[in-house]
């Protein structure tokens, strides 16, 4: 089938989740790529506590996905909730220019990685509700593909911001309010709910060993695997650093965001064309290869080019699995526990992260910055394994 048949026939819910997520990964982004610099540089603090930053500011959003998968199930609307959820983060924008201390920026990270746990799993389960069979796939890699685009814009405006003000980050920071705003006026005015009723549900908790039961096996196949994904590859904070230690100037070192975002969000939505015509597990076979390739590179760089290779090797593995894997709990979970579904996997993802990050950290303190990678590619040969086992 043509791609054009197949794009006209995403609902518009979808687009305009899509620009919702562009606009707030523009802002987030925008912080992000500077983020690690002001920690380190500025404020002093040391590897391991920037991977302890890291690791519990992600771990927060995927495990407050947990409650809000639940709740939106239970209310049998997702809208208010993913309102909510960005209204959130775009608040705590201002936090990040104002913080003078770790403690403040850990707080920022923290509140605005919470507003990225309450909208996260009623979004990917509102994209689920009004997505068709034939082209899940499809309707998740274009919101990711779109959140990525603003993953790519939000990194290169930090760098033409940087380079019109001297370098001043405090003063840069400011910049990621009005796209985080914008977002939130789009999901008032573009994203509305399905027509089809729901049948009456009882709140029950996420904990819930009873709901839980009613998952097939190939759903907490799909956990596992998402949360060995996860233990894999650590925070981005990580590649910013190791930008800067292969040489680039701070106005530059964003430009490791943008060619990672640039890789991801080309290839998110063929990826999820892709795996609906062919099936996922290939294609995350790839997608770990890429992600091997890439830390060994990473470990290695020299120079600026060999790092910049191992980047976008890095982006475009985030491009063959992240979308499709939400598109496998969408596949693999009855319709009216989708939220309590990508809440439960996000809570694999969430530990896995905290775990990676924090490891990653530490060895990057203790051993230097190339043993960082190359436990993230001893991680990458294991999921390998476990992927050709569960083929066989």
């Amino acid at each position: 089938m043509p791609a054009t048949a197949i794009t006209h026939r995403i609902p518009r819910t979808v687009w305009a989740l899509g620009f919702v997520s562009l606009f707030m990964d523009l802002s987030s982004e925008l912080v992000h790529s500077l983020l690690p610099l002001y920690l380190v540089g500025s404020l002093g603090v040391s590897m391991l506590a920037l991977g302890l930053i890291e690791g519990l500011a992600e771990a927060t959003a995927l495990i407050v996905k947990v409650f809000s998968g639940a709740v939106s199930d239970y209310l049998g609307k997702r809208k208010g909730l993913v309102l909510f959820g960005y209204g959130l983060a775009a608040l705590t924008k201002p936090l990040f220019p104002l913080a003078s201390s770790a403690d403040q920026v850990l707080f920022a990270r923290l509140l605005d990685r919470v507003g990225k746990g309450v909208r996260g799993a009623p979004r990917d389960a509102l994209v689920a509700d009004v997505a068709s069979a034939e082209n899940r796939g499809a309707c998740f890699g274009l919101r990711q593909s779109m959140d990525t685009i603003g993953a790519f814009l939000g990194p290169l405006l930090a760098i033409l911001l940087m380079t019109l003000l001297a370098g001043e980050i405090s003063l840069v920071l400011w910049f990621a309010v009005l796209p985080a705003v914008v977002s939130v006026v789009l999901i008032v005015v573009g994203v509305q709910e399905p027509d089809h009723p729901r049948p009456p549900r009882h709140l029950r908790s996420p904990i819930d060993l009873h709901a839980w039961r009613r998952f097939p096996a190939r759903y907490w196949w799909v956990v596992g695997l998402g949360g060995l994904f996860s233990l894999a590859r650590f925070s981005e904070a990580f590649l910013v650093l190791r930008a800067q230690d292969v040489g680039f100037e701070a106005t530059w070192v964003p430009l490791v965001m943008v060619v990672m975002s640039a890789f991801y969000m080309l290839s998110a939505y063929p990826a999820g064309r892709l795996s609906d015509r062919i099936g996922p597990t290939g294609l995350l076979v790839f997608s770990l290869v890429l992600l091997l390739v890439a830390d060994l590179l990473l470990a290695w760089a020299e120079s600026p080019a060999l790092l910049l290779a191992g980047v976008t090797l890095w982006g475009l593995h985030m491009g063959f699995s992240q979308g499709i894997l939400a598109a496998l709990v969408a596949e693999t979970t009855p319709a009216e526990l989708k939220g309590t579904a990508f809440g439960l996997f996000n809570l694999s993802c969430g530990a896995a992260l905290l775990l990676a990050s924090v490891l990653a950290g530490w060895l990057w303190q203790s051993q230097g910055a190339a043993s960082t990678f190359l436990a993230g590619a001893a991680f990458c040969v294991v999921t390998l394994l476990l992927l050709a086992l569960r083929r066989r």
